[in-house]
């Protein structure tokens, strides 16, 4: 089992033990987005606070961190923060409107563009991410692991290229298809800054990390080996072996083979593709993470537990971190996690 020697040691490790395929008494289970809207303690600490006020806060953040451990016992913490915080760190103007989602209102879409984007020094420009780990850790108090993060290149790419969120991609791909080699800078840029990040968020003292391709599903098979996965290989390459790598795909089903090809520990994969079917084609010895559709959540308890029971089982036991195969929407029922974290931790193999 990997360990970073900077992160404290934790007296539930059914979550690392799982990523190195080792045997475990349950099945360990983590939600992403598990610090959310759908938590009333959230909603509290949110009130009235920004949401990148919330993010460069650290003591805020990672408060918001420990809170799902608190309420709900979830066998890791995913680090709150948000995938276009290096961007900013990088140089853009990064903005959360209420309701509208994140806005950058000069993105980048040529050569000049490229000219104003910086590789920022990660403990200058981002300590205060570091600074949250820290304290989280110290609200965690060795319970569970910390789960460090950051968004794939492509991913954040299509942030800094749209202006934001998009449906077509046309900017983010158009330059990709008309001019290869300068798309391909901004990517190594992006690779180059996030590398640095989660290093930092190492040393600060994480116990894993994951990588979030969030928009890989809007690349072909052959796109997504050209462009989306060399960077995150350069990026997999510089964080290992310290710590557990986790590649999360959405829209991952016809890039199961590339995900396997990426060199991180483990894949964690969307609602779309069972996970014995995942497995079939790219054998057993890569842990998997996944991969309940989050809308399952909305369903009465015996039918929730009847989907829960069903993604257990095609994960085989070993090797198997249980997730949504997305993050969690924000009016999902409380109750309902509950129960599905009751499921995951009473089946036994």
């Amino acid at each position: 089992m990997k360990m970073n020697s900077a992160a404290p040691k934790v007296s539930n490790d059914r979550f690392l033990r799982a990523l190195s395929r080792e045997l475990v008494d349950r099945v360990p289970i983590w939600i992403m987005r598990q610090a959310g809207r759908y938590l009333p303690e959230y909603r509290a600490t949110r009130e009235n606070v920004p949401f990148l006020e919330l993010c460069k806060t650290p003591e805020l953040a990672a408060t918001v961190t420990v809170q799902p451990i608190d309420v709900l016992g979830f066998d890791a913490a995913i680090l709150f923060s948000d995938i276009l915080i290096p961007l900013e760190a990088m140089g853009l103007e990064v903005r959360f409107d209420e309701g509208k989602g994140p806005i950058l209102p000069a993105p980048v879409r040529d050569e000049a563009g490229l000219a104003r984007l910086r590789i920022p020094d990660p403990i200058h420009d981002l300590g205060f991410v570091g600074e949250a780990i820290s304290i989280a850790n110290r609200k965690l108090a060795g319970r569970v692991p910390l789960i460090g993060f950051a968004g794939a290149p492509w991913t954040v790419a299509t942030y800094a290229v749209e202006g934001g969120s998009s449906k077509s991609f046309r900017n983010a791909l158009g330059w990709m298809y008309s001019d290869p080699a300068s798309f391909r800078i901004l990517l190594d840029r992006i690779a180059d800054t996030t590398a640095n990040y989660l290093e930092m968020q190492v040393d600060a003292g994480v116990h894993a990390i994951q990588i979030f391709e969030s928009w890989g599903g809007q690349l072909g098979r052959d796109t997504f080996r050209e462009f989306a996965l060399p960077p995150i290989r350069k990026i997999v390459n510089r964080l290992l072996p310290r710590v557990p790598v986790i590649l999360y795909v959405n829209g991952s089903p016809q890039h199961i083979e590339s995900m396997a090809e990426a060199g991180s520990d483990a894949v964690g994969v969307d609602w779309r593709l069972p996970l014995d079917a995942v497995r079939a084609r790219i054998g057993n010895l890569l842990p998997l993470q996944g991969n309940l559709d989050p809308c399952c959540l909305y369903a009465p308890p015996a039918d929730l537990e009847k989907a829960a029971i069903a993604v257990l089982e095609r994960g085989g036991g070993v090797g198997h971190v249980f997730n949504l195969g997305h993050g969690i929407l924000p009016d999902v029922p409380v109750a309902s996690v509950r129960h599905l974290i009751e499921t995951v931790h009473s089946w036994k193999p």
